[in-house]
């Protein structure tokens, strides 16, 4: 018998977009170096959303054309002659296992140091992996740490204003090592405080309690300290749980939520739940 498998999607077209603003969302004197980008391109035919992801493609290295890398649009204006989005990148940096030296990554630091008018290569638009339910009583739970905030942004910005009548519980748990390092949350940046006064909308910071020493961010203890909230929203049908942030966030939240269960094997049961039915969903970097 003849299996005919159906065609992969075309890959995502790629597009040329100059770089319009470059504005620092973190304190000078924090060690933390975040972006808000802002490009425009003249090709009408990127036909993308807020949500939507764009893939940068960086210079490569060892021989590689490019390197590239995923970041959600947080902010698109579309004019009669051009397009505007805005991404939000933090510079990074990583230690290499083998010798222990400390790299810069190559596309945050290459997109930070990007000056305007500079000219970038992206693909697009690329899928999102967190989807407004249709159901507006559907509880929504978000974990988020550092640039992870960004595609929370957008969300919480359509369910309040694209959506009419929104009735389920939107829960923001967000980590950062201090303060003033509160993406888009602190005096100067603070858009979301315009969602507060939502009867069904709260959001729960947490910061390093030592960030002169890289202590972890208290996001588990956030999480704990609304436990009973927490768990009942996970264990009710319906709720969807978006997590967003660096790869370690995962860890950082686990042990949390296998206090909140009661046991390793009662949060299991319950992860493996989510995943099964499409209501976990992560974006991590």
């Amino acid at each position: 018998m003849l299996i005919v498998k159906p065609p992969a999607p075309p890959p995502p077209r790629t597009y040329s977009a100059v770089l319009a603003q470059s504005r620092r969302i973190t304190p000078p004197a924090s060690r933390e170096d975040v972006r808000h980008l802002v490009f425009r391109t003249g090709d009408l035919s990127f036909d993308a959303t807020p949500g939507n992801c764009v893939r940068v493609l960086a210079p490569g290295q060892f021989g590689n054309r490019y390197h590239a890398r995923l970041y959600s649009i947080m902010d698109l204006e579309r004019r009669a002659d051009a397009t505007e989005f805005a991404i939000c990148v933090r510079r990074c940096s990583y230690i290499d296992d083998f010798n222990g030296e400390e790299y810069r990554g190559v596309a945050s630091n290459y997109l930070c140091d990007l000056r305007p008018d500079d000219v970038i290569e992206f693909a697009g638009p690329i899928g999102y992996p967190f989807v407004i339910p249709e159901d507006k009583t559907a509880d929504i739970l978000m974990l988020g740490m550092g640039t992870g905030i960004a595609p929370f942004r957008t969300l919480i910005r359509q369910i309040y204003e694209k959506v009419d009548g929104w009735r389920g519980r939107v829960r923001l748990f967000y980590g950062a090592r201090s303060p003033l390092e509160m993406l888009y949350m602190n005096d100067e940046n603070n858009d979301l405080g315009h969602y507060y006064d939502q009867p069904t909308f709260k959001a729960f910071l947490a910061v390093s309690p030592r960030p002169a020493f890289d202590a972890p961010v208290a996001l588990d203890q956030a999480l704990e300290l609304n436990a009973a909230e927490v768990w009942e929203m996970i264990r009710r049908p319906g709720t969807r749980v978006f997590v967003a942030g660096t790869e370690g966030l995962l860890a950082a939240i686990e042990p949390a939520m296998i206090r909140l269960a009661g046991s390793a094997g009662n949060w299991a049961a319950a992860h493996a739940g989510l995943l099964s039915s499409g209501r976990w969903s992560e974006m991590l970097y």
